[in-house]
């Protein structure tokens, strides 16, 4: 998920480049949402592995 957010910024920061603000808004929204998402997701694993939930014993 942090690959697409990372092409959409990219994107976003090319659309900038050439004027495209509406372009660049867009993407760069879609980027912060990517970013936010996984960075929930990758909170719920922490502390799923610090509850040892899932863990093979």
């Amino acid at each position: 998920m942090l690959k697409w957010a990372l092409i959409f910024l990219i994107i976003s920061v090319v659309a900038g480049l050439f004027g495209f603000t509406g372009i660049s808004a867009a993407a760069g929204g879609v980027a912060r949402i990517l970013f936010f998402i996984a960075i929930v997701i990758f909170l719920i694993f922490v502390v799923l592995a610090l509850l040892g939930i899932g863990a093979v014993a």
